[in-house]
């Protein structure tokens, strides 16, 4: 019999756990010639804002040992751009759209969020108030818990359909915040956003990136985010977790679902290999075939701690 891949967050489901993470594959065009996007759980789109923006001047992007650090800075169409360009070529995706909604000020979130609920295609939003690599707004709304809260309950009130918050790891306590999202009215949360980090050119003596630091992202961080994904599933905190952090092959899936994501992002990697999705969703099939397992959903939590 061959396994069930499919995952249910906030009663939308989902045909497999696969999901791309916002940033990684832009709004699904240059993705969709690789592979069919219907292959996907989901697509998350790049953030948008409010206005355009161009993000910051190059270099920015670094490579680093088992992993990446960037600062794009945002780098965007903009909603009016978005809703006129981008979701015609969404709507005749066979997948679950996410849109990752980011900006400087509360009202930007509330105003993008409420021009979204008018499109039926939009499935979720994914609240971006975690980015490292901006100057403003960015990870200040997601390192507080009323900040959070009152972000979410801001953004809740204009969008009906079920809304991610996506977490910082650069906070004391990951499972407050998503506690204080969930007070707020989330339904689901992502976990992490990326580490801030910085590199130098001995040459030169600059930073290689222009924004001087950036994000971590890559392999380097996944132990990271597998500690993140499960001190929030031991919490008091019971919103869904879809975890994000160093997901390059089906084993790396198998993790956080046993940690206690529901479904993962897949981000880094697609810069190594665009298809990596594809294989990741038939290898977790053959792993739950081989370990006997009806369900994906049969993996959820079910890490054996050890003195428990």
């Amino acid at each position: 019999m061959t396994p069930d891949l499919k995952v249910t967050i906030a009663g939308v489901e989902f045909a497999n756990p696969i999901m791309t993470a916002s940033g990684c594959c832009g709004y699904g065009e240059e993705l969709a010639q690789i592979f069919p996007l219907s292959r996907l759980g989901a697509l998350v789109t790049k953030s948008i804002t409010r206005h355009p923006r161009l993000g910051h001047p190059p270099p920015r992007t670094a490579e680093t040992a088992s992993g990446m650090l960037n600062a794009i800075g945002l780098a965007n169409v903009g909603i009016d751009a978005f809703l006129a360009d981008k979701i015609p070529f969404l709507t005749k995706q066979k997948t679950r759209i996410i849109v990752n909604v980011a900006g400087s000020k509360l009202t930007e979130y509330v105003e993008i969020c409420a021009r979204l609920n008018e499109c039926e295609r939009v499935d979720m939003i994914e609240l971006n108030i975690s980015c490292p690599n901006v100057d403003e707004g960015g990870m200040e709304f997601g390192s507080d818990p009323m900040m959070t809260e009152k972000s979410v309950a801001a953004v809740r009130k204009v969008f009906s359909r079920p809304v991610i918050a996506k977490l910082s790891p650069n906070v004391t306590s990951i499972a407050q915040i998503a506690l204080a999202a969930e007070q707020g009215g989330a339904d689901a949360v992502s976990i992490i956003n990326s580490l801030v980090g910085t590199s130098v050119d001995i040459e030169t003596w600059r930073p290689k990136l222009t924004n001087n630091k950036g994000g971590l992202t890559g392999p380097a961080i996944k132990p990271v985010a597998l500690a993140m994904v499960e001190a929030v599933h031991a919490s008091r905190c019971r919103l869904p977790i879809i975890g994000v952090g160093g997901i390059a092959d089906y084993r790396d899936v198998v993790e956080f679902m046993l940690c206690g994501a529901t479904a993962v992002q897949v981000g880094t990697s697609l810069f190594v290999d665009p298809s990596g999705p594809v294989k990741m969703v038939k290898g977790l099939s053959a792993y739950l075939k081989k370990k006997k397992l009806g369900a994906a959903s049969d993996l959820i939590g079910k890490v054996r701690k050890y003195g428990t």
